[in-house]
């Protein structure tokens, strides 16, 4: 599965255990079974994907030891992270050998919370291994994970810095006659020399294409004086991500039209920003940056929510948007990226990271959210 380690301070995995345990024993759950993802990267430190041997990180509610399942062909590349000393009792096992049952041997499996995005080949066979009712981990999970600790609020700052960076270089390369792909190969070199890991994604949207909000590259040519969205982001070492998106005219100023709709754009993605405070409702949060758009005749082309929670994932729990009614929190981090797309003609959208104070709200992208012409 290609597993990879970071440790994590002993203090942290404790302080997490132990409040997902507080946060499965309010849910009614006996168990968490967690597989390879970003909860595991979060609880353990433990990076990778699931394939067809299982790993897994199971903690019992009543107290018992945390078990990390591993086959032993992988464990090797984990020794360095000290999981006995950590308090887990880790069980390797080898092909032959039935992994599930090793996985909840003394376990109590009468309700079992298991990682949203466990493959249904693991989920199954857990439940013929006695994890017979199931549901899901993440409603436990996301009370942990939503709220950033300071460490992780310092990652994630250090992550909308770097972006940030690569978007004052876009001028370096956007330019009407080149195409959406060698704009973006440029765009995707820059993400790493500035300090991620890989990019993760990387939009270049001209044109017509503006106006398709997950478009991503394609050999079209740049034209002179079209809008071009640029929405790019990745993983830092640490797994922390950004994610921010400026929309750029090519060489030449846009027409009065587009620039009295784009300073309404702008209005609504800053509308949105100032709304942001403890107690707030997600959906009011979502409402600010639409009701701009609404008195500027502009609502019906804004065709998607208004922001997602970020941090191990891009996008996560909280997610800004219509009929979420959760009150956010000092240490919840999401984007606010409202976005006007008129149909084969052109679209913009704005996109910068946010974290709930204890009195408001910061960015964590602080580039000029001006339409600018390169």
């Amino acid at each position: 599965m290609g597993t990879s380690a970071a440790a994590l301070e002993a203090a942290l995995v404790h302080d997490r255990f132990a409040r997902l345990r507080a946060a499965a024993d309010r849910a009614g759950v006996s168990a968490v079974v967690v597989t390879p993802g970003s909860d595991l990267r979060y609880l353990l430190g433990v990076g990778g994907s699931s394939f067809e041997r299982l790993t897994c990180l199971v903690v019992p509610t009543d107290g018992a030891a945390p078990v990390f399942v591993s086959p032993a062909l992988e464990y090797a590349g984990l020794a360095g992270l000290g999981l006995d000393a950590l308090g887990l009792e880790v069980r390797t096992w080898v092909d032959g050998e039935d992994p599930y049952r090793l996985a909840l041997a003394g376990t109590d499996t009468g309700r079992v919370a298991v990682s949203d995005l466990t493959p249904v080949l693991h989920a199954f066979r857990l439940r013929a291994a006695g994890a017979v009712h199931q549901v899901l981990a993440g409603p436990v999970l996301r009370e942990l994970r939503m709220r950033k600790d300071p460490a992780e609020l310092a990652q994630l700052r250090l992550a909308g810095a770097a972006i940030d960076r690569v978007h004052a270089r876009v001028g370096e390369w956007l330019r009407p006659g080149r195409t959406e792909a060698e704009v973006g190969a440029d765009i995707a070199a820059a993400i790493v020399e500035e300090g991620h890991a890989v990019a993760e994604f990387v939009i270049v949207g001209s044109g017509p294409n503006a106006a398709s909000p997950h478009h991503s590259v394609s050999d079209r040519v740049i034209g002179r004086g079209e809008l071009v969205v640029v929405d790019i982001g990745g993983p830092l070492p640490s797994g922390y991500n950004s994610d921010s998106t400026r929309t750029y005219a090519a060489g030449l100023a846009p027409s009065a039209e587009v620039a009295t709709a784009y300073a309404a754009l702008q209005a609504a993605q800053q509308a949105s920003v100032d709304a942001v405070r403890p107690g707030v409702t997600c959906e009011a949060i979502d409402e600010a940056a639409r009701s701009v758009l609404r008195e500027a005749g502009l609502d019906g082309y804004f065709i998607h929510r208004t922001g997602h929670g970020i941090g191990l994932d891009v996008h996560e729990e909280p997610y800004i948007v219509a009929g979420n009614d959760l009150l956010v929190e000092p240490g919840m981090t999401f984007s606010i990226e409202p976005g006007v797309y008129l149909p084969g003609l052109w679209g913009a959208r704005i996109e910068d990271i946010v974290a709930v104070t204890e009195t408001g709200v910061e960015r964590f992208n602080t580039r000029p959210t001006d339409l600018v012409v390169v």
